[in-house]
């Protein structure tokens, strides 16, 4: 069966968000390496099973832009977690006044992601991006998770929803993420486009996920409505 056709498009995003956004500096206050060092060593020195490589599990952006160079990949699966847009982004992909929204893992469930191999020559110097771009704005908490694959399990280093970060929105219902998704544009690009190559990337790994399917739809209706009309003021 042929894979479906996407609702949300790069064209669509662009017309609906055509307008560069500057950053803003003060819209989110980021941790700095210093700050987070002592969190990475302890983290490490976590690891299930060393013996067994040093992995990174992604499940969201890290799987079209990975912040590290990979040995290996695996596409693989987490039980006990989903991926679920939860997290509050006033920069980057939203501002203060229109914030954009970015995936995590929540409890229960299952999530399929992909396994990267890192070089592990020196495993704190080689996981500080990763760590950097996702534990510096707070939203989220580190864990050892096992990943199952086809070569076999593995323990792998992920990223999940830090329920007491003020960015945590709980589960908010598919239309309010969408109402929020298609509005929001930071210095990095609009919410949406975020939606869209992680759902792309998901698609042509095969992984079929409901809560993506469904915003990608929900958030292509919105913007065909703002580009019609043109942004709010």
């Amino acid at each position: 069966m042929p894979p479906r056709s996407l609702a949300l498009s790069l064209d669509l995003i662009t017309r609906a968000h055509p307008e560069k956004v500057a950053d803003d500096p003060t819209a989110l206050a980021l941790l700095s390496d210093e700050d987070m060092a002592p969190d990475l060593a302890a983290m490490l020195a976590r690891r299930l099973s060393p013996e067994g490589g040093l992995w990174v599990f992604a499940y969201g952006s890290l799987l079209w832009s990975p912040e590290f160079v990979f040995t290996e990949k695996r596409v693989g699966a987490v039980r006990g977690w989903h991926r679920r847009f939860c997290l509050l982004q006033h920069r980057f992909r939203g501002t203060p006044e229109r914030p954009g929204l970015v995936l995590a893992l929540e409890r229960g469930g299952l999530c399929r992601g992909v396994a990267f191999r890192l070089d592990e020559a020196d495993p704190h110097a080689t996981l500080m991006p990763v760590w950097r771009r996702e534990m510096k704005g707070k939203g989220y908490e580190a864990r050892w998770v096992m990943v199952a694959t086809e070569e076999g399990p593995l323990s792998a280093l992920t990223f999940v929803a830090n329920r007491r970060s003020a960015r945590y929105t709980g589960r908010l219902p598919d239309e309010a993420l969408a109402d929020m998704i298609a509005a929001a544009c930071g210095n990095l690009g609009p919410s949406a486009e975020y939606l869209f190559r992680t759902t792309q990337a998901c698609a042509e790994l095969g992984i079929r996920d409901r809560h993506l399917w469904i915003l990608q739809k929900l958030v292509a209706e919105r913007l065909h409505r703002r580009a019609a009309d043109g942004p709010p003021v």
